[in-house]
């Protein structure tokens, strides 16, 4: 059989397809593939996000269930396919977003509380300005230098924000007394996007994450691979709450038959900026992944080798595959998708594919600088974005530059921090994501750190790379160097300017965002 594709059956036909969905901030998204990595069908649902009070953001597991699976029905059916043709199902999920429900009743306390909620600001606020806090870095600094050993790096300047897993549980023990209460009886379970889809697919009889998952919470230690005692004993978070941690290429079983029709194997479960870098084939040390959605977020395969976290630099775990751990170090940026389409809302373009056109129209932005929202860690909350330099000479095509420049600006500042902060060679870069699409942006990254970045041809990377991960599992394919040949680059941007070219610009855009700080 091609491919290595499973048969499903005697009398059945061949299951010659395998399924990723990928579980966005904005978007589910499902794709059903063949054993070219070609799409054959696709369908997608705005994800409703909720916004109860100033500064929350939730999402209803109802809604989302009903997305998920109506997403996945209707990409089978668009295809003209039907459910016992699947040979697994690739679950990519946002990071970092949550829930809590009753073991016995799987009764939810609350809604997913998602990773861009900042309702534990005072928490966080809080926590930064105590004793505790500060005894804790003198103790690890001494240790590490004692030691050398990098785990004791990253607590030794350990700051609480918003968007960490950690601080937001906090706040759901110390103001839900059902969960609290729960936990003290070992009946509240804890579980990301994916664990919860999981749960309800197999009708509650699997709970489990994977670890890329887990190590995205802040809540796993990725040196131990393990949930973290010292950090739940220090934000009094039950141990008892976390589910198990699976491969993320892995057999978590089979959707319900009630739900698809038929039993439908789970074949692999990935946060999604993991699961863009294993769709764009980064399996080696050096490897760099670039995403532009609604953040930025930049990942280099680190190999075997952990890197402790650096102000500005995560570790993470990027898949883990039978004996095989691949690590990951991740930087990230703020509001790149989030800012370009607020510049459409406000009727700047109509269309986000005039923008890189738009930009090219004028020589420069003008002396005009966009600054995007920052978010500072004390206190966790955002500093509004804002122009800067604006003239009555100024256009829209003027505003629109400054804006696809600050992203530049921003991708050549991480970028160099992860030159100088990862001693592993940086080798090829791919990006991925809507904002990847705007050659604009990729060209004056590409001038701005002077390297060639590729484009896939399909920028859906995250359901790619579940999907990838769920073939692999199920033998639809053999191995990864059968992946990399079913890989198609679209496009390559090459540095064409010096960099220096963009001095005055860059450093203007930077005397801005020092400005904004005292706004």
């Amino acid at each position: 059989m091609p491919c290595g594709q499973p048969d499903s059956g005697a009398g059945a036909a061949p299951a010659r397809y395998v399924l990723g969905v990928d579980v966005g901030s904005t978007v589910v998204k499902c794709h059903v593939y063949d054993c070219a990595a070609a799409v054959r069908g696709s369908s997608c649902r705005k994800v409703e996000s909720l916004y109860p009070r100033p500064g929350w953001v939730e999402l209803d597991p109802e809604v989302l269930w009903s997305q998920f699976v109506g997403v996945i029905k209707e990409t089978v059916q668009t295809a003209g396919l039907h459910m016992g043709q699947i040979a697994g199902l690739g679950i990519s999920t946002q990071r970092g977003t949550f829930i809590t429900w009753h073991k016995r009743t799987g009764k939810p306390f609350h809604n997913f509380i998602s990773w861009q909620d900042i309702r534990s600001a005072e928490l966080v606020g809080s926590w930064n300005k105590s004793l505790l806090l500060k005894v804790i870095h003198v103790i690890f600094t001494v240790l590490h230098f004692l030691t050398r050993n990098d785990r004791y790096l990253a607590p030794s300047f350990l700051t609480f924000s918003t968007q960490q897993t950690s601080m937001k549980l906090s706040w759901v023990f110390k103001n839900i007394p059902e969960a609290e209460e729960a936990a003290r009886e070992n009946n509240c379970c804890f579980g990301t996007v994916d664990t919860w889809l999981l749960y309800r697919l197999t009708k509650g009889s699997v709970y489990a994450t994977d670890y890329s998952n887990a190590s995205s919470t802040g809540i796993f230690e990725p040196f131990t691979k393990c949930w973290s005692p010292t950090l739940c004993n220090l934000l009094s978070l039950p141990m008892s709450i976390y589910p198990p941690v699976k491969d993320t290429s892995f057999n978590f079983g089979s959707a319900d038959s009630e739900i698809f029709g038929v039993p439908i194997p789970i074949m692999a479960m990935v946060a999604d900026q993991q699961a863009a870098m294993f769709g764009e084939c980064c399996f080696h040390p050096g490897d760099v992944k670039l995403t532009m959605g609604t953040g930025g977020f930049w990942n280099v395969n680190t190999g075997e080798q952990l890197f402790a976290s650096r102000r500005g630099l995560y570790p993470l775990i990027g898949w883990k595959i039978g004996k095989e751990v691949v690590y990951l170090t991740e930087g990230t940026i703020s509001d790149i998708g989030t800012a370009i389409k607020w510049a459409q809302d406000i009727d700047l373009f109509t269309n986000v594919d005039e923008t890189a056109e738009m930009a090219q129209s004028v020589a420069d932005s003008q002396g005009v600088c966009f600054i995007p929202g920052l978010q500072v860690s004390v206190g966790g909350t955002y500093l509004c974005a804002s122009f800067m330099g604006l003239k009555p000479s100024t256009t829209k095509n003027h505003l629109v530059r400054a804006i696809l420049e600050s992203v530049a600006f921003r991708n050549k500042l991480l970028y160099d921090t992860i030159v100088k902060k990862v001693h592993i060679p940086l080798q090829t870069i791919r990006a991925d994501g809507g904002v990847s699409n705007n050659s604009f942006v990729m060209q004056m990254t590409s001038d701005l750190i002077n390297k060639k970045i590729e484009k896939p041809a399909n920028a859906d990377m995250s359901s790619l790379g579940a999907a990838f991960l769920a073939g692999l599992a199920s033998g639809f394919w053999t191995d990864k160097e059968q992946l990399k040949k079913l890989r198609r680059i679209e496009a390559v941007f090459e540095p064409q300017k010096d960099s220096e070219e963009y001095r005055p610009a860059m450093d203007t855009w930077l005397q801005a965002t020092k400005h904004s700080l005292h706004w």
